[in-house]
Parts: structure tokens; C-alpha cells; sequence
């Protein structure tokens, strides 16, 4: 089963709105086939390791997800376990989608198939965090990336922001966005910093969704995001009443528009974050700067925090990482518990997961 989780974290951000599933299928302790759900979803892990073991009689697989029931745009991944003759399936965990639910695991005992559950599945629900809560909660799993000096700044008081972290850390960041469905920032640090939020020299050979976050769309259609929506998705949540000229403008780039609702003068970040989901995003790894990072911790939407830490002072004068909270008692300070650190060159790296 470690295996076949090894399996799936090869899918995570290329298998959305599917989850990254692995499989493995084993007969006499020698494994004839293995799989991981392939990008765009399909074809399923299990289809994968079957293909690959041929002769599958009396073999027992091991799948990171119960095998799914229903018919789509494929058939159910447990008729075709019954088909080629398995005696045992043992699986990590029960797929909470509707359509799924303890089905896959009925119908392969219903076919006198022997089924564990339950294994290693705390290990799994990590993985698929993203796949379980857009499920479950109508909303993707987010991770919030902050790189600040010591002090907690992340741009000096002219804005200069280039480079906090050294080269280590921002590989590390280009590896992050790729098992992301999509990266996502707001219109200041898009104005500040023209990123175009690719991920680049590590070989990349997908490209996450790159997400906008721009009530008014005030940022410039010839920027970098726009002079590449045709090459690499680019999506706008904007305001219902965003100027006209300017939705012409980023339609005209191939930048897809999302209309979002408002809360004061900000998107609603809930509803963003809930229209993604609905678009099938499961993961979205959120590095915008302060105003946006503030906001998504204040409304409790962030799930996990990578903090990257560089060896410098910048000083009250800097920017902050993070925008104001309003908080007057410790007691309501947002907690997170730490995961794991370790360093990158000259910087370090915390993983932190919501308390």
C-alpha cells in the first residue's frame, strides 16, 4: 500500500477533478502490474496496473481509494477487478463521492472477493486531501506559501522583492506548483511583481492552472499572465460589475472569466474558492502577498502553510508577509501545527498543517 501511494502522489495536480489514485496487483509476493490514475483522470489507476499485469487470476491489488461503482466516461473500476479474476482487494480508504460511497467495496464482495479497508489511511487521506474536501465541503484544499526574512518581511519599503529566498527554495516552489491544480495570486502582487506562475526549470511537462484574483480586472491584458493565456490556462474571478472594456480586453487574451461575488470592496474568497471547486480544482496553492494571505487565514480557508525563511533582516520599514488580522487576544490568534522543516541552501523550510 506504501507503494501504491508512492504511486498516486505521481498524479497530484495532473489528475483533477479525479483523485490521484495508485494501484498495485501482487500474486505470489512478485507484483504484476502497477498504475496511477493518469492526467485529466483517466484512464483510473486500476485499468493501469491491470493492463499492465495481463494475468491478474488469484492476484490480490492494492489501491490507495476504493475502486470505483458507477458508469462514466469509463466502466466501474470494480467490475473490471471481478472480471479478471482477483481473489482479494485491499484498499486505504472509502470514497466518499456519492456515486461511490461503499459501493465498489459491496459489489467486489457481492462477487466473493475478500476486501480489507483501512490501511494506511491516514497516509491517503493526506494525499488526497484536495480530492476529500472538494468532495465533502465544496471547496479545494489550499496551501498558503509565504517566503519572508527573519523578520517576517517580504519586500523591502521601495518594493523590491527579488530575490528573498535563494535558488534552492524557488525550485522547490516550482516543484510545489506542479502537484497544485492551480496557482493563485491577487491583483497587487500581480501589478508588483508581473509573475507568470509557471513552473520552470525542473522539467516541467504540465503547467498548473494559473488563477487571477482581480475584482476590477485592473491588471494590464499585455502582462505576462495575458500574453501567455493561450499557452498556459489562465482564469480571472473578477466582480460581477468589473468594467466591460476590461472583460473584452482579457477575453480577447484567451484568459477564461469567472464572475465572483463581493464582501465590501474584496472578492468573497469563500465563493472564489467554492467556484473553483465546482470547476473541478481540488488544489490550489495560493501565493499572493499579504492582503490575500491575511485574508484567506483570517476566513479559515487555508489548510497548509509553507513558510520558507531566508537569512535576512529587512526591518520595520519592509513589508509585511502578512496584512492585519485586527486581533486583540492572543487566545484568537490563528494556530497551525508544524509538519516538518528542513533546510534549502541558505533558507528554511516549515510545513505547518491547520491546527
Amino acid at each position: 500500500m506504501a507503494h501504491a501511494l508512492a504511486l498516486a502522489a505521481r498524479g497530484l495536480g495532473r489528475t483533477w477533478p479525479n483523485p490521484a489514485v495508485g494501484c498495485v496487483i501482487v500474486r505470489d509476493g512478485r507484483v504484476l502490474g502497477r498504475g496511477w490514475t493518469q492526467p485529466g483522470g483517466r484512464p483510473h489507476a486500476e485499468r493501469r496496473a491491470l493492463d499492465q499485469a495481463g494475468d491478474a487470476q488469484g492476484a490480490t491489488a492494492y489501491v490507495t481509494l476504493e475502486p470505483c461503482a458507477h458508469h462514466g466516461k469509463t466502466p466501474p473500476c470494480a467490475e473490471a477487478l471481478i472480471a479478471a479474476g482477483l481473489t482479494r482487494v485491499v484498499t486505504a480508504l472509502t470514497d466518499p463521492d456519492p456515486r461511490v460511497s461503499g459501493k465498489g467495496h459491496a459489489m467486489l464482495r457481492a462477487a466473493g472477493i475478500a476486501v480489507t479497508e483501512h490501511i494506511l489511511d491516514d497516509m491517503a487521506r493526506r494525499l488526497n486531501a484536495g480530492f476529500l474536501k472538494r468532495v465533502t465541503q465544496g471547496l479545494p484544499f489550499v496551501t498558503l506559501k509565504l517566503a519572508a526574512t527573519i523578520d517576517g518581511r517580504i519586500a523591502t519599503s521601495d518594493g523590491e522583492s527579488r530575490w528573498i529566498t535563494g535558488p534552492q527554495a524557488r525550485r522547490f516552489v516550482h516543484s510545489l506548483r506542479l502537484n497544485h491544480d492551480a496557482v493563485m495570486v491577487g491583483s497587487g502582487t500581480a501589478r508588483a511583481d508581473d509573475p507568470d506562475l509557471t513552473a520552470r526549470d525542473i522539467g516541467a511537462t504540465h503547467q498548473p492552472i494559473r488563477i487571477l484574483l482581480d475584482r476590477n480586472l485592473s491588471h494590464r491584458p499585455d502582462s505576462r499572465l495575458g500574453a501567455t493565456a493561450r499557452l498556459h490556462p489562465v482564469w480571472i474571478l473578477h466582480a460581477l460589475d468589473a468594467p466591460e472594456p476590461a472583460q473584452h480586453a482579457w477575453a480577447a487574451t484567451g484568459a477564461r472569466l469567472l464572475p465572483c461575488t463581493t464582501t465590501g470592496p474584496h472578492l468573497d474568497l469563500s465563493a472564489a474558492l467554492r467556484i473553483l471547486a465546482t470547476q473541478g480544482i481540488t488544489r490550489v496553492l495560493s501565493e499572493g502577498g499579504g492582503t490575500i494571505a491575511a485574508a484567506l487565514v483570517k476566513a479559515s480557508l487555508v489548510d497548509d502553510l509553507i513558510h520558507l525563511t531566508a537569512g535576512r533582516l529587512m526591518g520595520a520599514d519592509g513589508t509585511a508577509a502578512l496584512g492585519p488580522f485586527g486581533l486583540t487576544q492572543l487566545a484568537d490568534a490563528p494556530a497551525f501545527d508544524l509538519l516538518t522543516h528542513q533546510t534549502l541552501g541558505p533558507d528554511t523550510l516549515t510545513h505547518w498543517r491547520r491546527a
